[in-house]
């Protein structure tokens, strides 16, 4: 999966960002509270050093922390829309095959997060590859350069909207 960490910004279906918006609403407000108990009941038990429930407690805060981040940061550089209803055009939120390297591959362009349910690759409309696709119709061929330094041909065999 590809998932370029710049900040501009990246697509997301409504139903995506909905379903964020409620992880990171969850995770600042009732999230943080569970975890602060969980800390606090460990912290009781005494000698923090060997205290395993504490150390645990306090990894799954720095791991919430850290998803809380990258919500927010997801969230405020997000676009929001549908998946483009033009059919054999590739765009953000479209499900597109390509013939590489005679082998067809298939995967969604966008955001991960928008197919989190799915055992589809995804890649970025900002990767090397996504800026290459973005735009092209089916039956065009385009190339791009990897981060190895080749060029690399691909042909647009289909593009469909994503129905998660």
């Amino acid at each position: 999966m590809t998932n370029a960490a710049d900040t501009s910004a990246s697509f997301l279906t409504q139903e995506a960002y909905d379903r964020l918006k409620a992880e990171l609403d969850h995770l600042s407000g009732e999230g943080r509270t569970e975890i602060a108990a969980k800390i606090e009941e460990a912290r009781e038990e005494g000698d923090l050093k060997e205290n395993g429930g504490y150390h645990a407690a306090k990894e799954e805060q720095g791991k919430m922390e850290a998803r809380i981040r990258q919500l927010e940061e997801l969230l405020r550089n997000a676009t929001v829309g549908q998946s483009s209803s033009t059919e054999g055009v590739v765009s953000p939120g479209m499900v597109v095959t390509v013939d590489m390297f005679g082998d067809e591959e298939k995967f969604l362009l966008g955001n991960r997060e928008i197919a989190s349910d799915s055992d589809l690759d995804v890649y970025s409309e900002r990767s090397p590859l996504g800026e290459a696709i973005n735009g092209a119709k089916v039956g065009d061929t385009v190339s791009y350069e990897a981060p190895n330094g080749k060029t690399i041909e691909v042909k647009v065999l289909a593009a469909t909207a994503y129905a998660g």
